[in-house]
């Protein structure tokens, strides 16, 4: 069995870890899409089940995050490991290349915590939505 306590110890995730106002949708750029940097965030602290992720992403529909997932998997970001278990159990993790991209969000968070006010309001200015 690969690491069955893996799931055992990471604390559960918060309901309210993204915030409504998170300036992730708001930034200029992203990984992969919309949400594959948020899924990142969710998996950084280690292995999780689809419903655990459900928790934080709650604002979306269970096609969303599982779409996110399958891209991922599929480039190598995150692993789907399905336990031979009754009920069955499956996980998410992240894989060496999906921890490279940790310190670019942490560098994408910070840049959007001094620069944010800025591009909304450019964005407004032209008439765009924020």
């Amino acid at each position: 069995m690969a690491d069955a306590t893996a799931h055992d110890r990471s604390a559960p995730l918060d309901p309210d870890m993204f915030h409504p106002l998170c300036p992730s949708s708001a930034m200029p750029f992203r990984v992969g899409d919309k949400w594959s940097g948020m899924v990142i965030r969710c998996l950084q602290g280690g292995p999780r089940r689809f419903g655990e992720l459900r928790v934080p992403l709650k604002a979306v529909t269970p096609k969303v995050p599982s779409e996110t997932l399958r891209a991922m998997e599929r480039d190598g970001l995150v692993t789907r490991t399905a336990y031979d278990e009754n009920p069955p159990r499956v996980e998410y993790a992240l894989t060496p290349l999906g921890r490279t991209l940790i310190p670019l969000l942490d560098a994408a968070r910070a840049w959007s915590e001094t620069h944010l006010p800025a591009l909304l309001a450019a964005r407004r200015a032209a008439g765009q939505p924020a």
